[in-house]
């Protein structure tokens, strides 16, 4: 491992995390010298990747990675895939659609689908939540053992709400049942009002690599029987574009 390459990412990764953040609060964060850190940082900003606000001195992304992420979302075959069967899926189910995948221990939108009611609604594409903490990642963790077992065995699963699972005993048993039933669900534990049900996506090697789900408010908890099969529906008949001998396939 190249340590300048190493340091620079997990730069990059506090800052994703924090937004904006001063430079002794990024060194702080890594446990590094404020010297190192200052150097690493203004070498991410000649190339665009780190921003400095010139009020406040504070460090931020850059738009050199949102121009990375584009290029990566654009030969991303799961996105194009998903794009389709999301949208029928919102228009069955009356509810945004996320399509997700796992990043060490978060998942990361790919793609959005709002709500077909018409109503304002942000954009999501981009946005990270824990993977303990929703039904995308839980639909993953369950059907990648190695990468949950990393998970569970850090001992940090980090509380978003009062209903977030952090217990590993309790987390494990409830991927145990999404293994089970290929559907995982989500109330209220990433954000307070939000729930989601979501399904996994496999590709042609029967690996898992990505999930996809609605987000329903909490008072329409629990979901129509028809919303949890269009789910089925969508995350099976993505997985068969990408190859998938069959769906779901067994950890």
């Amino acid at each position: 491992m190249i340590q300048s390459v190493d340091r620079a990412i997990r730069i990059l990764g506090v800052l994703q995390g924090a937004r904006r953040l001063s430079l002794s609060e990024v060194a702080a964060r890594l446990d590094l010298p404020p010297s190192t850190v200052h150097g690493i940082l203004k070498t991410l900003q000649a190339h665009s990747m780190v921003v400095q606000d010139r009020d406040s001195n504070r460090y931020q992304l850059g738009p050199a990675v949102l121009k990375l992420g584009n290029i990566y979302l654009d030969t991303l075959e799961l996105r194009s895939r998903a794009a389709t069967w999301s949208e029928e899926l919102a228009r069955r189910s009356g509810y945004a659609v996320r399509t997700g995948v796992l990043t060490f221990d978060e998942v990361v939108i790919i793609h959005h689908e709002p709500r077909p009611d018409g109503s304002r609604q942000m954009p999501e594409v981009g946005i990270v939540i824990p993977s303990h903490a929703s039904a995308l990642g839980k639909a993953l963790l369950a059907f990648l053992p190695d990468q949950a077992g990393e998970l569970l065995s850090d001992g940090k699963l980090r509380s978003m709400t009062s209903e977030t699972v952090i217990d590993p005993a309790a987390l494990r048993s409830q991927l145990a049942e999404v293994a089970r039933e290929a559907l995982a669900t989500e109330r209220e534990e990433a954000v307070l009002g939000e729930a989601g049900i979501a399904a996994p996506i496999f590709d042609a090697s029967g690996i898992a690599v990505g999930a996809i789900g609605v987000v329903l408010p909490a008072v329409d908890w629990p979901p129509a029987e028809t919303t949890v099969t269009a789910v089925r529906e969508a995350a099976r008949n993505i997985s068969r574009e990408l190859g998938a001998p069959r769906w779901p396939i067994p950890a």
